[in-house]
């Protein structure tokens, strides 16, 4: 003893506030680096600790006030007494305490916790909640009147301290969660989540179809081949018109005729008299969006339209649903197949009408989507002609020849991946 506290309880309080510099340094590190949609699951679940920690992130500047506070005079503190001790021993031991205390802390007290926190951050961050919300509500005076200097000066800098916007994903960053989310997430997950994602890229004019594709019923027509079209429908829902599409009358549920059918009550005025008020689709509209109006107005089926009123497509709820799941009905499968044929070289031969959107989900490939919806029109569209016969050109990582045109278009294509 020498007139006060002994050297070895100096020692020990040493190691003491050394073993609580870790502490602040590592809750720091896990706080700031945890999970935040992974902490408030949990919080959701229930789970006391991960509700603490979420209540303390929602102030961040209140907790890193506490944290900097306690690790500051902390490591004080243990400045101090290290002097204190080197005194004592004499010598060149005070130059040396600095060195020594310096390496001490960088690697005891700083670096490894803060590894630690960073490889297990949930481990590290919810039980140090336990202490730091009451140290907080004890402390809170200090910690209050400390954040208030210190966010007076970030304003005058034009920073707002209560900005959370930090903590938001994007589109793009959520899609990159979700594709690194491998182990986690099905593979076939991913691809649904991905596709949901996608939806606000893509628009109704990507996925409807063409005008000339349309399946109606004129109701100009003699009953006879309208009576054989409805009995031979592979449609539930079929646009009504008289001569043209442009002039549509609506759009008839096949089963509202069958009561009508039995009672031999059906004729072109019946036939009027069933149908619904026709929905129409603005082009241009974004999947997303219409998948929304759809559910809204109930409606499962309708006309796009440009800004001229003119009919340009039909699009379904299914033609939406499909592009997250993918086809789902045997009649796409078949029609997908009449479309893209495997030659012997492997090489694909495929319809100009082909969706270009469909080819690259079904078939794997990154063929170009901006702009033309088919493979005609992405040709026509590069070339700014119709090209002859044997005219060859790439798009990205494909090479396509031209096999066959006519009509003013072009009728079938050869793709196969480039060398």
């Amino acid at each position: 003893m020498n007139g006060g506290m002994s050297t070895q309880w100096l020692l020990g309080f040493l190691v003491g506030l050394l073993v609580l510099s870790a502490f602040f340094s590592s809750t720091e590190t896990a706080l700031m680096s945890i999970n935040r949609y992974r902490l408030r699951h949990r919080a959701r679940a229930g789970h006391r600790g991960a509700q603490l920690t979420e209540k303390l992130l929602q102030k961040p500047d209140r907790l890193i006030g506490l944290i900097l506070l306690g690790n500051n005079l902390v490591n004080l503190s243990a400045s101090a007494i290290a002097t204190l001790i080197a005194a004592r021993i004499g010598g060149a031991a005070v130059a040396l305490s600095v060195v020594i205390l310096t390496l001490v802390v960088l690697i005891f007290a700083e670096l490894a916790p803060k590894t630690l926190a960073i490889r297990k951050p949930s481990r590290v961050a919810i039980p140090s909640a336990y202490i730091y919300y009451p140290l907080l509500k004890v402390t809170y005076p200090i910690v209050w009147a400390v954040n208030l200097i210190a966010n007076g000066l970030l304003r005058l800098i034009g920073v707002r301290p209560d900005d959370n916007s930090g903590h938001t994903l994007s589109t793009e960053e959520l899609r990159t969660v979700v594709n690194e989310a491998a182990v986690m997430v099905p593979r076939r997950h991913r691809q649904m989540l991905t596709a949901i994602l996608d939806l606000e890229k893509a628009t109704v004019d990507e996925i409807m179809i063409p005008r000339q594709d349309i399946v109606g019923i004129d109701l100009e027509d003699d009953w006879s081949a309208i009576s054989n079209q409805l009995y031979g429908s592979a449609h539930t829902r079929l646009p009504l018109f008289e001569e043209s599409l442009d002039n549509i009358a609506g759009m008839l549920h096949l089963r509202k005729i069958i009561g009508r059918v039995e009672k031999g009550e059906l004729d072109h005025d019946a036939l009027r008299e069933l149908t619904d008020e026709t929905y129409f689709i603005p082009e241009g509209t974004s999947l997303n969006r219409q998948l929304l109006n759809f559910q809204a107005s109930g409606e499962r089926i309708g006309l796009v339209i440009d800004e001229y009123g003119d009919i340009q497509g039909l699009v379904t709820l299914a033609d939406i649903l499909e592009e997250i799941v993918g086809e789902f009905t045997s009649d796409h499968t078949a029609d997908f197949a009449s479309e893209v044929i495997e030659d012997e070289d492997g090489r694909f031969i495929v319809q100009g009408s082909a969706n270009v959107r469909v080819l690259n989900r079904t078939m794997g490939w990154n063929l170009p989507t901006e702009g033309a919806k088919t493979v005609n029109g992405m040709i026509t569209e590069f070339l700014e002609t119709i090209p002859e016969p044997g005219t060859a050109l790439r798009f990205g990582d494909y090479a396509v020849e031209i096999v066959h045109t006519g009509d003013n278009v072009i009728k079938t294509v050869r793709i196969h991946q480039a060398d």
